[in-house]
């Protein structure tokens, strides 16, 4: 509840500050501004979309020194542990500026979120140099809120170096995140009768790093038999395009062993990937999907905010239940009086 009210206030506030107030706040990394501006990229108000597009555009120039990495995992695997043991190990070992982006799963019911990585991740939260951001994913496709790629460019315009993005889980919608990071990171879990039918191929191909989480205890046999299994299946895939060979390795989040493997492996991914050029590369294809992205919902966005459009739609919807014209035609004969 008082997360919502502080968003609310924040909201409210917004109309005291001038584009260039709110710029010069986030490059001052004042935190309460920066917090206003990722609710100004997350509204679908249109005065407060034109008002984030302005921001955007005037921090796009300080942005991109980041290291974008993205941390997926079925539901369980620890994501939130590993996180914050990863982040505290960044800001505390080796003085980074940590932003995480942490996506909740929006109720399909109502849009709401419980928003509760903050609570989570309570001891990475407290530290200087660390912002939580938990964003609902509001129904979005690819495990990301639709606001994570402006909220990236606003975090490296207020300086964190690293940018950490939690998505939802494991599904077949989940490679978006892909799309917006330079590195990125499968959590799995050894024990749980899934180490190789389960896999899901999209999904590995995609990673850089493969890491068994919970390697503690009882459970560390387990995972460093399931570390040698999934070595042997990253080899049944074909090369990356980046040229990079992808490794598996295992890590316990709760004890916080393993966390310095995981961080000198993404230096040498960094440093193969800047030295073959293909990071330069990548960040300029992702700039061209974003666009592409945005065009898509923002000409769906302007199409139904046309009341005659609207009403046209309602009619053939019903019609769809009814089973009295087919989803193609419908949209053919919306779309014909555009």
């Amino acid at each position: 509840m008082s997360i919502n009210k502080n968003i609310r206030n924040l909201t409210k506030s917004k109309k005291s500050y001038s584009i260039d107030e709110i710029v010069e706040g986030i490059l001052k990394r004042n935190i309460t501004i920066l917090s206003l501006a990722i609710t100004l990229v997350e509204s679908s108000r249109p005065e407060d979309k034109q008002l984030a597009h302005k921001i955007i555009d005037s921090c796009l120039p300080y942005s991109g020194n980041s290291k974008r990495i993205g941390i997926t995992g079925v539901p369980g695997v620890g994501k939130s542990t590993f996180i914050e043991s990863f982040g505290k190990y960044l800001i505390e070992e080796k003085g980074k500026k940590v932003a995480v982006l942490a996506v909740d799963p929006s109720s399909n019911k109502n849009k709401g979120s419980i928003l509760g990585d903050k609570t989570r991740m309570e001891t990475l939260s407290n530290l200087k140099n660390a912002f939580i951001r938990p964003s609902p994913s509001m129904g979005s496709l690819g495990g990301v809120s639709k606001a994570t790629r402006e909220t990236i460019i606003l975090c490296e315009a207020a300086g964190f170096d690293t940018i950490l993005i939690e998505t939802v889980g494991v599904g077949q919608s989940e490679v978006e995140v892909k799309s917006m990071v330079d590195f990125f990171l499968l959590l799995m879990l050894a024990g749980a009768g899934d180490e190789l039918q389960g896999i899901k191929r999209g999904i590995m191909e995609m990673a850089d790093l493969l890491v068994i989480n919970k390697a503690e205890g009882d459970n560390l046999k387990k995972a460093r038999l399931a570390r040698t299994e999934y070595k042997n299946a990253l080899h049944l895939f074909p090369p990356s395009v980046s040229g990079w060979i992808p490794k598996a390795e295992t890590c316990s989040a709760l004890e916080e062993h393993n966390i310095d493997l995981v961080y000198n492996i993404t230096l040498q991914y960094f440093d193969h990937v800047q030295n073959n050029g293909y990071l330069v590369k990548q960040r300029k294809s992702q700039a061209l999907d974003w666009y592409k992205k945005a065009l898509e919902s923002e000409i769906v966005d302007r199409f139904m905010r046309n009341e005659k459009n609207q009403l046209k739609s309602k009619e053939l919807e019903e019609l769809v239940k009814a089973g009295k014209k087919s989803p193609f035609s419908a949209v053919d004969e919306l779309l014909e009086g555009y």
